[in-house]
């Protein structure tokens, strides 16, 4: 490290400067009236100890001699990736101070990948300290954020959910007890709209993790499986993955699937299980090629001596304690709290008898963790039961209520055991749509997302106090996950025009929280009247795996310790047809096999044909249409030739019409399609015949109440009967009897009924004399142009010379201005 007090080609603490750098991570120090070439082993006299002088050759001298010191060899592999790709890894180039570096390039898509790690454990040796940390930059599609802050760094949710994506496949591939903190940092360099980052990052991760000294034990890599035109498609495009029924990620190792995530629309089992096939081919292959490229040279050699591991025997000696007591407490039904008592007095007997001398504390619930884990795995395998009581393949019970909250638009309480969710529908217009700016996006547009799901797990759905505050990692998949399986049963936009958000609140947890969030916002929905293509529920599958016998058995609907203590989670959601909508696989051992996948899904099938039934029996039932207090949204399209009127000079017609109707807002779309969103139907409706008017010309006969003077004339008034629509009332329709003057009958600003005589070229002829007989029950027969002319000279005669006027002003009886 650069000695405090010195900074990089500035005057130190000390006489003299840092010069440029001689290798990967030493300086050399330049002293005044001494001549220094670069890289050369100036003799100059021995320096004071404790001088900043001192601390630096002692760097320098440490430095030389680790086994990263000087400058790397450069390594490439032109790494096969299924028919016609190729995926460039390249290392000892670029980031030579790190652990291990790679730079992978698909196409033009380019990943720069560092894994560190620190000098010494932090942990126990039970949790891997590993931390994957995933950036899209802006720059890499020659972008920049369109948001106000342009510089990136905040994580963006997406950037969470592909780290996560990384660091499941590769968490149980470190050799037992590396408990040194572990970090690796990816970031996109450049993107070509072309070939998706996210494989390319989980291979990536794996070959700096291979390449460095961090006891990472085989090669992990990554594919992206497609459903085109009914066959699987290994690392389609971003234009194939437009018309795919299937966006699945694949990651394994040459031996087996570590972890499969995927979302369909309505895709088999077997269909699903053909594309996991083909997947994980490519994937065998890939690995193969990067451990022979690893041992060809590009690694080093790996770190063994810093494993944090048990005292010899003492895993035996907790087992000789506690295994019986644990294995009793499996054997029959108890509850979540039960079985918490019964292992804590376990575990305290465990540390009374056996923390002494070199065994601490911690090392005894090590142990104990592992104890208690085989106990569970015994009584599954060797006497069908689970720790609950239940059968293999048995669902927890079900209940399901409807409409829970009266003001929300649509709820449920969703309830499997001791697993409970109460889960909300909102609806909105398209300003409530998500907006998402990425990378991926086109230059200055945002992609909106018309439905999503946010997922709140508190402390408090497990009894425990914690952190509230923005969404951990964990809550951003689970959320993810759970809007992905329902997104295929989501009405399109034409069907129904709302945007809709799910809430779902965890509010107990014991075991496949995001699947029960599924089933509530299943119902949710329903309750709220979204007219959903079919319903879907998930279940959770887990695995006991005993790899010393090979034998194993697949869980239904597991609960939280079966998740922990077991080796598998394995989450599918679908309906009750065998058609599925998404799944999630992830795996605490080394590789499951495809027999045991197929198996899983033929037991997950059979589980939500049984949740799907239940969720049937919900009392009281979604009420499957729109809540009073929901909101109206209706569409309307409207021709480029129109849009001018509807807005109307600087918005103001459109203004108007949110004012009278009461209206949230109104918006033409690019497409040419007007959207009214209202609080209610009553205003929802009065906004559509506003637009209707300015759309089409109201017919004749149509009576208008209340419409409001806006001018007066001697020869009649104009009268406003909607927003931009104007019309004419003559004076002789204003009245029953005829009127020299209409500035005597009617002023601007009051109100008046009046009915449509006639629409021609967009001038709208109005009557109020009309109205008048029509709400009388008398015949509305129109004043001829004759019968105007007789009582207008009629009039004059009787005004004498004021009759001139009046004549001239109402166009000598021709009626020339209506």
């Amino acid at each position: 490290q650069k000695p405090k007090g010195l900074q990089t080609g500035r005057p130190g603490a000390v006489p003299g400067q840092w010069a440029q750098p001689m290798s990967r991570h030493i300086w050399a120090v330049a002293q005044p009236g001494r001549p220094h070439e670069t890289g050369s082993s100036p003799s100059w006299p021995a320096p004071t100890v404790g001088s900043h002088e001192h601390v630096a050759r002692r760097c320098i001298a440490q430095a030389s001699t680790s086994p990263s010191a000087g400058v790397g060899k450069h390594h490439r592999l032109e790494l096969r990736a299924g028919e016609g790709q190729v995926i460039i890894l390249e290392t000892g180039e670029i980031g030579r101070q790190a652990k291990g570096a790679i730079m992978a390039t698909h196409g033009e898509t380019v990943i720069y990948t560092t894994a560190c790690c620190d000098d010494k454990p932090t942990g126990d040796g039970n949790f891997v300290p590993l931390t994957v940390n995933y950036a899209e930059r802006f720059s890499a599609s020659g972008r920049t954020s369109s948001g106000f802050i342009k510089r990136d760094g905040r994580t963006r949710d997406s950037e969470v959910l592909i780290s996560r994506l990384v660091d499941r496949p590769l968490r149980p591939l470190f050799q037992k007890g590396w408990a040194n903190e572990t970090q690796v940092l990816q970031w996109v360099l450049s993107y070509d709209d072309v070939h998706l980052p996210e494989p390319l990052a989980i291979t990536a991760a794996s070959a700096a993790l291979l390449v460095s000294e961090i006891p990472f034990q085989k090669a992990v890599a990554g594919v992206r499986v497609g459903w085109i035109d009914g066959a699987p498609l290994v690392n389609p495009t971003v234009q194939q993955m437009k018309t795919s029924t299937l966006d699945l990620v694949l990651a394994g190792t040459r031996d087996a699937v570590l972890m499969v995530e995927g979302y369909c629309q309505l895709l088999t089992d077997e269909q699903m299980m053909q594309c996991v096939t083909v997947g994980s081919q490519v994937v065998a292959s890939m690995c193969e090629q990067m451990e022979a490229w690893v041992k060809g040279g590009a690694g080093q050699p790996k770190n063994m001596r810093q494993l944090v591991l048990l005292p010899e025997g003492l895993e035996q000696r907790v087992e000789g304690l506690v295994s019986a007591q644990l294995q009793e407490v499996y054997s029959r039904a108890t509850t979540k709290d039960e079985r918490s008592v019964a292992e804590g007095a376990a575990a305290g007997r465990a540390l009374s008898t056996l923390v002494k001398g070199t065994v601490t504390a911690n090392d005894v619930l090590v142990a104990f963790k592992s104890v208690q884990s085989e106990a569970m795995r015994r009584v599954v395998l060797d006497k069908g039961t689970r720790i609950d009581g239940r059968g293999l393949t048995d669902i927890r019970p079900i209940r399901s209520r409807a409409n829970l909250l009266p003001r929300t638009h649509g709820s449920c309480l969703f309830t499997r055991g001791e697993t409970q969710a109460i889960v909300v529908a909102t609806l909105g217009g398209k300003a409530d749509a998500l907006k998402i700016d990425s990378m991926r996006n086109v230059a200055g547009t945002e992609v909106e997302e018309p439905f999503y799901l946010q997922y709140f797990f508190p402390p408090s759905s497990v009894g425990e106090t914690g952190r509230v505050g923005m969404p951990g990692r964990r809550e951003l998949g689970h959320g993810e996950l759970a809007q992905r399986a329902l997104a295929p049963i989501i009405p399109t936009g034409s069907d129904f025009p709302y945007t809709i958000r799910v809430e779902s609140t965890i509010t107990e947890s014991n075991g496949s929280s995001s699947m029960a969030t599924v089933c509530g916002g299943c119902l949710a929905m329903l309750d709220a009247g979204v007219p959903l293509v079919r319903p879907v529920a998930g279940v959770a599958m887990g695995l006991i795996l005993d790899q010393a016998t090979g034998k194993w058995v697949v869980l239904s609907d597991i609960l939280g310790t079966e998740d922990a203590l077991g080796d598998m989670d394995f989450k599918v959601a679908g309906d009750d047809c065998g058609r599925l909508t998404a799944f999630q696989m992830d795996i605490k051992v080394e590789g499951i096999t495809l027999d045991i996948m197929t198996q899983a899904l033929a037991q997950a099938r059979k589980g939500r044909e049984h949740v799907l039934g239940e969720m049937a029996k919900c009392s009281p039932a979604p009420r499957q249409i729109l809540s009073p207090s929901a909101p109206r949204v209706i569409r309307i399209p409207v021709a480029v030739a129109q849009r001018a009127a509807v807005v109307g000079p600087s918005g103001r017609t459109v203004r108007q019409i949110r004012e009278i109707s009461g209206a949230t807002a109104i918006n033409i779309s690019d497409e040419g399609v007007l959207e009214i969103n209202a609080p209610g139907e009553a205003s929802a409706q009065k906004a559509q015949e506003l637009v209707d008017l300015l759309l089409n010309p109201p017919a004749k006969g149509r009576i208008f109440r209340g419409a409001c003077v806006i001018g007066v004339q001697a020869f009649g008034v104009f009268v406003n009967i909607g927003p931009g629509c104007e019309g004419l009332v003559h004076v002789s329709e204003l009245d029953t009897q005829m009127l020299a003057d209409a500035s005597s009958f009617v002023k601007v600003g009051e109100s008046i009924d009046v009915m449509v005589l006639d629409n021609t070229q967009g001038k709208l002829a109005l009557s109020r004399r009309s109205v008048l007989l029509s709400d009388s029950g008398q015949p509305t027969v129109p004043i001829t142009a004759a019968s105007r002319r007789a009582a207008a000279a009629a009039l004059a005669a009787a005004a004498g010379p004021q009759g001139d006027l009046m004549q001239r002003s109402t166009g000598g009886g021709t009626n020339s201005r209506r």
